[in-house]
């Protein structure tokens, strides 16, 4: 009951939906700069494209999460008019947050979460056409999902983001989320990739047909130090064999995005990094079904990801950014939404932005999508209440 409850609900909205339908673009059928960099903060988008862009690239990536905490319209629309300024294409991983008493636990995410994330998406202007959204992260660890690990309930929430972020604008390019690749079998905590990604399918038949493109997390596992030459499934070549398997499940080729890659400065020497970063874009990471590499991470800072950090504490870039600045890129041609340069150009100089209620109407706005999102919440309540009294 429970299930139609829900489909009720979203059959009821895509009718009342007024989102222009049009479709996303093959990111491979244009001239596209596969190289880009995972940041965590919206600042770093012009020192993102100071590397991703150099050596003759022009429109590479950066991934970035957004937290269901941090919706706020004002910074995240600078985000997305800096990644237009500086020829960035965003990839967003959405994200829930820690429990408030677990902080190493990342809270299990729900539709309405979905809901939420979609609209309050949907109201930014991006900076090309395609959006490129991941949902969620590494979901095969217990600790990304609420404390358990559950293919098929990541399958559904995976099915319903695709049909809601779908009907709210089909330019949402929707991509499954990037699966721990050192991760092994122990129940109710870790689970293989590759038994994830089956079982997936398993309690979802047909998810893969669903998605527009694939993330993975082809870190040089074991102990993120194997030469780019080592080619296993759990190597920095493990984006091959996922879409393999993928294609064997769906019949379909994906478009694969390494959200998420890179050598511990902790096990391997930093000239050594530098070699390795050079000799992987050169004979891996050059799959004609691969769109980008971001690795992971452009400025860590203190804390446990400082070993996998571009940039030194200091500020300061390291020899593997150095190699990667010097790679020699192309320029990337995406498809704009927005063909007039005068009108994009315009979105830079935006003042006086309204303040976010991303479920809600917008302040000074009248969002009647919100209001039926909020009545049909409204509603669906009242039938649990009549079902389950």
């Amino acid at each position: 009951m429970r299930v139609f409850l829900y489909l009720l609900v979203s059959f009821l909205f895509f009718l009342t939906n007024g989102a222009t339908a049009f479709a996303i673009e093959n990111p491979l059928g244009v001239s596209n700069n596969r190289f880009g960099v995972h940041i965590l903060f919206p600042e770093e988008v012009e020192r993102a494209s100071n590397l991703v862009n150099s050596s003759g690239g022009e429109w590479g990536y950066v991934t970035i999460p957004i937290q269901a905490s941090d919706r706020d319209l004002k910074k995240w629309q600078k985000f997305m008019d800096d990644c237009f300024k500086y020829k960035i294409i965003p990839i967003i991983r959405i994200a829930t947050e820690n429990y408030y008493f677990d902080t190493k636990v990342w809270r299990e995410p729900t539709e309405e979460d979905i809901i939420d994330f979609a609209n309050f998406l949907n109201s930014l202007d991006w900076p090309i056409k395609n959006r490129y959204v991941v949902i969620f992260n590494e979901v095969n660890r217990f600790d990304e999902w609420g404390g358990n690990v559950n293919p098929g309930e990541y399958g559904r929430i995976l099915e319903y983001a695709v049909a809601f972020f779908k009907s709210r604008s089909q330019n949402f390019f929707v991509i499954s989320a990037g699966l721990d690749n050192a991760a092994d079998n122990r129940p109710n905590h870790f689970m293989d990739q590759y038994d994830f990604i089956v079982k997936m399918n398993s309690g979802v038949p047909g998810i893969f047909n669903q998605v527009d493109g694939l993330a993975s997390h082809s870190y040089p596992n074991p102990g993120f130090k194997q030469s780019p030459s080592v080619d296993t499934n759990k190597s920095i070549a493990s984006f091959r064999h996922e879409s393999l398997l993928v294609k064997q499940i769906s019949g379909k080729d994906h478009p694969i995005f390494i959200t998420e890659t890179g050598w511990s400065l902790q096990n391997v020497k930093e000239e050594k990094v530098a070699d390795y970063f050079e000799e992987a874009f050169d004979s891996v990471w050059n799959s004609e079904n691969l769109v980008a590499v971001t690795p992971f991470l452009l400025r860590a800072g203190m804390g446990p990801f400082s070993q996998f950090s571009l940039i030194n504490i200091d500020g300061s870039p390291n020899l593997a950014y150095r190699s990667l600045q010097n790679i020699p890129k192309v320029k990337g041609t995406p498809i704009m939404l927005k063909t007039d340069k005068k009108e994009l150009e315009m979105s830079l100089k935006r003042e006086h932005l309204p303040t976010k209620n991303f479920v809600g109407s917008i302040s000074g706005q009248n969002n009647k999508a919100s209001q039926i999102i909020n009545g049909l919440k409204a509603v669906k309540s009242i039938l649990k209440w009549l079902i389950n009294p």
